[in-house]
């Protein structure tokens, strides 16, 4: 299947310049009708229990799609999606699994070191038990020389 610029561009080849005008009319009474103008967030909110009220009273009291609640208040649609399906970030719980993983993610960007946990193996009974970290063998001596008191 190709795409709109892929069918643009054979319309350009074969020197098509009525269906070229047809498509730009319908682009723009495309823009004309949007709801919302694409756009690209360079930052987004942090999510704060506030923000997630805010998107849940947006989304009763107003016929908005997530994708237009996302744009309004500043952050992408998943986001959107979470708070709506799943309820998250609507308590302030920092030791929720969202915001564990939102503060992990800002100090791996800040470039903090991590806590690492200790490497586990699956056993068959279904119980993880942790690995025990390889020790460097002892440096052995040289045996492959002799000296003059070894023999």
């Amino acid at each position: 299947m190709a795409t709109l610029k892929e069918f643009e561009e054979s319309l350009r080849e074969h020197g098509m310049n009525m269906a070229l005008a047809l498509l730009e009319r319908l682009r723009e009474r495309d823009r004309a009708t949007r709801t919302v103008k694409p756009a690209r967030r360079l930052t987004g909110q942090k999510m704060t229990p506030e923000l997630a009220h805010a998107i849940l009273d947006l989304h009763a009291s107003t016929g908005m799609t997530q994708q237009e609640i996302a744009f309004k208040v500043g952050v992408n649609q998943g986001r959107v999606n979470e708070v709506i399906k799943r309820g998250k970030w609507l308590d302030g719980d920092p030791h929720a699994p969202e915001a564990v993983a939102r503060d992990k993610a800002l100090a791996r960007l800040r470039g903090e070191p991590t806590a690492r946990k200790a490497p586990t193996v699956k056993r068959a009974s279904g119980k993880s038990i942790p690995v025990k970290a390889k020790t460097a063998p002892a440096p052995r001596r040289n045996q492959g020389q002799l000296a003059f008191g070894d023999l």
